[in-house]
């Protein structure tokens, strides 16, 4: 079966801020949430069931050391955000995460169990809950700087939040995840592996496959300045460069960015904001049609 989009990891040095810039562009950014490994976190959702994951180390003391058997997700952001902030995990929605790691398992893709874990959340109606979650990670030794894993959630009803969801740019979901790489094709055995999902388009410039109602595409650096409009950042192994929301109506977007005063890129019918210091992702925002 094939695995939708879930969320997308992007790691800050300052989480206040990030919401700030967030929020500046429109979106409806929630309050900050604790990990026990160290982290904290704060959520961007969206109606296509997709969401943002803004994160940062508040502890750098109670991050714990990758082990056998065991991925540490709190190292691998801790580690991504020293090369750089910016999206650095691409996660997909699981049923079962046990059975992923599984299946990841006997593809070669690590040997790690499934990490669960809980947390005390705000829930859709204002009141405490709680929200579960377990994790299966797959590791890519030919995309060392890019994470990947599979999320199952476990009370939902406890963390999708229709308000939440109301964005005030009218952005309606993650469309696109681009990745970078000088050999697009070298990895889609992997990218089709972890998606569970054979069809894939072969492009001008990489190849792309459908994860429920957004894409995951990796091209090459003259692919990603043909799509963003903006060059590929340089790196010698695959990185995630670009992130394409879609939003219901484009010009709602383009006020919001005005009004923050941001640089942007009015490029192949959509706006694109270039890359900066605290976000060295470049995000791209398209109008799409109504998403389920």
């Amino acid at each position: 079966m094939s695995r939708p989009l879930d969320h997308l990891v992007i790691g800050v040095n300052d989480l206040d801020a990030a919401g700030k810039l967030f929020a500046d562009l429109g979106f409806v950014v929630g309050p900050v949430n604790h990990h026990p490994w160290g982290t904290i976190n704060r959520i961007i959702q969206f109606s296509d069931l997709t969401f943002l994951e803004l994160i940062a180390v508040a502890k750098h003391d109670q991050i714990p050391a990758h082990r056998p058997w065991e991925f540490s997700f709190g190292a691998f952001v801790r580690d991504a955000i020293s090369k750089g902030p910016g999206l650095s995990m691409l996660v997909l929605k699981s049923l079962d995460a046990a059975a992923d790691s599984a299946v990841f398992r006997a593809a070669g893709w690590g040997d790690f169990g499934p990490f669960h874990f809980s947390r005390k959340a705000v829930g859709p109606k204002g009141n405490q809950t709680e929200v579960a979650f377990s994790l299966a990670f797959a590791v890519d030794p030919m995309m060392p700087q890019c994470g990947f894993f599979t999320c199952q959630h476990h009370f939902p009803e406890n963390f999708w939040s229709s308000k939440a969801q109301n964005q005030y740019n009218l952005a309606t979901g993650v469309a696109r995840v681009t990745l970078v790489a000088e050999n697009p094709s070298d990895h889609h055995i992997f990218l089709a592996g972890f998606v569970g999902e054979r069809r894939m388009r072969s492009t001008s410039f990489g190849i792309e496959i459908e994860a429920g109602l957004g894409l995951i595409d990796i091209v090459s650096p003259e692919g990603f300045a043909f799509r963003y409009g903006e060059p590929a950042p340089a790196s010698e192994t695959p990185v995630f460069a670009g992130i394409e929301i879609g939003c219901s109506r484009l010009s709602v977007v383009e006020a919001e960015l005005d009004a923050a005063g941001e640089t942007v890129i009015r490029h192949g019918g959509g706006l694109t904001l270039p890359r900066r210091p605290d976000l060295a992702t470049t995000l791209r925002f398209v109008e799409s049609g109504p998403r389920a």
